[in-house]
């Protein structure tokens, strides 16, 4: 099963080779991973996406808890959550094409950023599965290249992250 982990962590240099080594060293996979300051400049919040059974996930956030610059842990997926997603991909868009990807860009809410002759780049926001409906819902010859942010998110309601 997909978690969504948020770590509250001292915002110091080596923290996140240290969260990552944590999962490398136990043969966990991180699917995604983002981390930046928060609100306090000497806390980061790192978001990780990653499967396993709940023993699994017990066991990630519980080494997770042990490491020094960690402060709490959360498996937002427990309970509900707001997860996002940015994605930013460079479309052929000549000729003909131009139109169909002007169209399938207002279709799933995405906005034309950066426009030239030949190519459109085009930004999307949503969860992951919007994300890949897009993609997949595009003749593959017309991408040309395509960023991801990995998933951030947050819980809903009183639910907070927070020392």
């Amino acid at each position: 099963m997909r978690h969504i982990i948020s770590i509250l962590l001292e915002n110091e240099s080596g923290a996140l080779s240290r969260v990552a080594g944590l999962f490398s060293a136990r043969g966990y996979n991180i699917e995604t991973l983002t981390v930046a300051p928060t609100e306090d400049a000497s806390l980061s919040r790192m978001t990780i996406v990653t499967s396993g059974s709940d023993d699994v996930i017990e066991q990630i956030t519980k080494q997770l808890n042990k490491l020094i610059d960690v402060v709490k842990v959360v498996d937002l997926s427990e309970a509900p959550h707001v997860e996002r997603e940015l994605m930013l991909v460079k479309l052929r868009a000549a000729g003909k094409d131009r139109e169909e990807m002007k169209r399938m860009s207002d279709i799933f809410r995405g906005r034309i950023i950066d426009v030239t002759e030949t190519t459109y780049v085009v930004e999307l926001t949503g969860n992951s599965a919007k994300l890949d409906s897009f993609i997949e819902a595009l003749d593959k010859s017309l991408i040309l290249e395509t960023v991801r942010t990995g998933v951030s998110g947050i819980g809903r309601g009183d639910r907070i992250l927070k020392i």
